[in-house]
């Protein structure tokens, strides 16, 4: 029987040497597997580390409206209530201006249509001479401040006709003319403003047929 060699160095104890793979190995190619023991650890395929039990962390809830945002919103609805409230107010204000205007006028017509027969009277009284020197001023004044109110005659002798401003009193024909005229003013009209009081009262000439 053979006996085991001596040890070079009598009196110590030789250890034994051992050594440990930690790789493994793979059953099928005798080759070394997956990395074991040490290793670096396995990736997901969306490379998150697996230690979560292989669900990825959740992810960040979406991202909400900056801070302000609501009172931005607030300031310009608050703007645009009072922009609409300013125009509102302003057209008030012109339709006021318009009727006051309108019932201004109407009024004053209203006061001017009683004076036109003392007008006529006037004007009768001119062309027969029975004014004398001392009423004429009165005349002038009374007229004066009719004006002033805006009291307008209107029609002349030579005008076209118009029927919506004159009153054919008579019509007769004239080679004179080559339309409707006005060739003799029976009583002056008058207006206030675009509102009419009384129309012309005239004679009419017109061409032969």
């Amino acid at each position: 029987m053979r006996r085991p060699p001596r040890s070079r160095h009598p009196g110590r104890r030789s250890t034994p040497v051992v050594v440990r793979d930690l790789r493994r190995v793979d059953p099928d190619t005798g080759g070394p597997g997956p990395c074991g023991l040490g290793g670096p650890k396995p990736l997901t395929p969306a490379g998150r580390d697996t230690d979560h039990g292989g669900t990825p962390p959740p992810a960040d809830p979406p991202a909400g409206p900056p801070p302000g945002a609501g009172r931005r919103d607030e300031l310009r609805e608050r703007v645009a209530d009072l922009q609409r409230l300013k125009a509102e107010y302003d057209n008030y204000r012109k339709r006021v201006r318009r009727d006051r205007i309108a019932v201004r006028e109407i009024a004053v017509a209203n006061v001017l249509a009683g004076l036109l027969p003392v007008l006529d009277a006037v004007a009768a009284a001119r062309e027969s001479g029975e004014v004398v020197a001392g009423f004429e001023a009165v005349v002038e004044t009374l007229q004066a401040q009719l004006a002033a109110l805006g009291l307008r005659s209107f029609g002349r002798e030579g005008e076209p006709f118009d029927p919506t401003v004159h009153r054919a009193v008579t019509l007769s024909h004239s080679t004179a003319v080559d339309r409707p005229t006005c060739v003799r003013v029976l009583r002056p009209g008058y207006r206030v403003g675009d509102q009419l009081l009384r129309p012309a009262e005239v004679m009419v000439a017109e061409p032969p047929a």
